[in-house]
Parts: structure tokens; C-alpha cells; sequence
């Protein structure tokens, strides 16, 4: 049947074209031909059909038998299409559906603080390291530079410490933003356990503890650094005071501005 309705539009179309063109008749004839051909073969195959033992038994069937045989066979091939069965959609299923869109919400909050405040964290210990480094080589080299020099080294030591600072506030500040994420990721997840999500609670439970595992590994690594800063600090104070009582000072003006600045 779909060849043939194929046939009849290229006819058609081929009919309407050479009203308006002569040039196209060859091919308008061509298109007859063909369309002649495909109806006979249709004829042929009907005929066979209609001599068929198969097509003779149905006619003898009675009419209500073959009403009910085409019901019949059309609610199998109903049967055999695949339907999805829709949720209902009821309070408890839009209050679930609704808590995971919080927890995914909340989630990518959770993330995108986290990576945030371990990346201000790693930033502010390295910036320690470097001042810890910057006062050794000062304690090193008390006594042995000229005015010009430790004049030149506390510049970059004053530089360094701005910098510490700077890194300190900004962990500050990333560190409100992840704590306020970690009260929305334990309250969401409260609310998708309530909700029946399970699976939402549990995920994003999972997610808070990587996120503070991490987060606690990189303050333990700061606070290392904080002491060790601490300790280089004292020691600083200490040589100072050996090289001092190891010279004779006579005015207090002698001694160099860097010795009389506080940490």
C-alpha cells in the first residue's frame, strides 16, 4: 500500500509538471509506466492472497467471530508496545522530587566553596613557608651584612608579611562562604531523609565528610606553618640579643633601625 501511495504522488507530480513543461513528457510517461506496474503488482499479490486456504477459512468464519478476532489481535499488538509508567504525582513525590533539587543545589555550593577555601588555604602556607625562609636567611646573616643590604632583605621580609596577611584574609572570607555550605548541605540533607529521598541524604552526607576531611588536612598544614613561623620568630629575637651583647654599644643610635622594629 506505501508503494503505491508513493507511485501516485510521483505521478501526480510528474502529471502536473508536464502541463507547464513538454520538455519533461519522456520522463512523465516513464513515471506511468512505472506506476502501472506497481498497480498490477499489487493486483497480483491481492489474488494470490484471496486463493489462499488461510483467506477461504476466514471468509467462512462467522462475522462476530472475526469482529472479535480483530479486537483480539489488536489489544496484543497494544500489549507488545512498551509504556513508562508515570509517578504520581502526590504532595510526598513533589516534596521528594523537590528536596533532591535542593541537595544537588547544595552539592555544587559545597564544591565550589571547598575548592575555593583549599585553594586560599594552600596559598597561605606557601606564602608562611616563604617568610619563614626570608627569616632564616636574615638570622643567618646578622652581623654580616652592611647597612644597605639589611635595609634591602627587611623590604622583601615587609613585602612577604603584607602578602601573609593578604592570604590570611582571603581564607578568612572563603572560610564564612564554606561554612555557611556546610549548614545548607546538613539541613537539605535533612530534609531529603524526611522527604523519603534517601539516596540524596546519604550522598550528600558523604559529600560533607570529603569536604571536611580535606578542608582539615590543609588548616593542620597552615597551623604547622603558623608555628614553625612562631618559632623563627623567637629565634630572630634570640640571635639579636646575642649579637648585641656581644659588642660594646655605646649609643643607642648605632643600632641598626631593623633591630628596634617589632614583628
Amino acid at each position: 500500500m506505501q508503494a503505491f501511495r508513493n507511485c501516485g504522488l510521483c505521478a501526480s507530480g510528474s502529471l502536473l509538471k508536464g502541463r507547464t513543461d513538454f520538455l519533461v513528457a519522456r520522463r512523465n510517461m516513464a513515471v506511468l509506466r512505472l506506476s502501472a506496474a506497481c498497480v498490477q503488482l499489487l493486483k497480483d499479490k491481492a489474488n494470490v492472497f484471496c486463493r489462499s486456504p488461510v483467506h477461504q477459512r476466514l471468509l467462512r468464519v462467522p462475522k462476530v467471530a472475526r469482529s472479535d478476532t480483530v479486537a483480539f489481535s489488536l489489544g496484543c499488538s497494544l500489549c507488545a508496545v512498551p509504556f513508562t509508567q508515570v509517578e504520581n504525582l502526590s504532595h510526598e513525590s513533589l516534596i521528594r522530587r523537590a528536596s533532591c533539587l535542593v541537595t544537588d543545589s547544595a552539592n555544587t555550593y559545597l564544591s565550589q566553596t571547598t575548592l575555593a577555601l583549599v585553594d586560599a588555604l594552600t596559598q597561605y602556607a606557601k606564602a608562611l613557608h616563604t617568610l619563614i625562609a626570608l627569616q632564616k636567611r636574615y638570622i643567618t646573616s646578622i652581623g654580616k651584612l652592611t647597612p644597605a643590604e639589611e635595609d634591602s632583605i627587611w623590604q622583601v621580609i615587609i613585602g612577604q608579611r603584607v602578602e601573609v596577611g593578604d592570604r590570611l584574609e582571603e581564607c578568612r572570607r572563603f572560610e564564612s562562604n564554606w561554612m555557611n555550605a556546610i549548614n545548607i548541605c546538613e539541613l537539605s540533607a535533612e530534609a531529603a531523609y524526611n522527604s523519603g529521598a534517601e539516596h540524596a541524604c546519604t550522598a550528600t552526607k558523604a559529600n560533607l565528610q570529603v569536604a571536611q576531611c580535606k578542608v582539615e588536612e590543609l588548616r593542620k598544614i597552615s597551623k604547622k606553618a603558623e608555628k614553625k613561623l612562631a618559632e623563627t620568630k623567637a629565634e630572630e629575637i634570640q640571635r639579636m640579643a646575642e649579637y648585641a651583647s656581644s659588642i660594646d654599644i655605646t649609643d643607642l643610635e648605632d643600632i641598626p633601625e631593623a633591630y628596634l622594629r617589632e614583628d
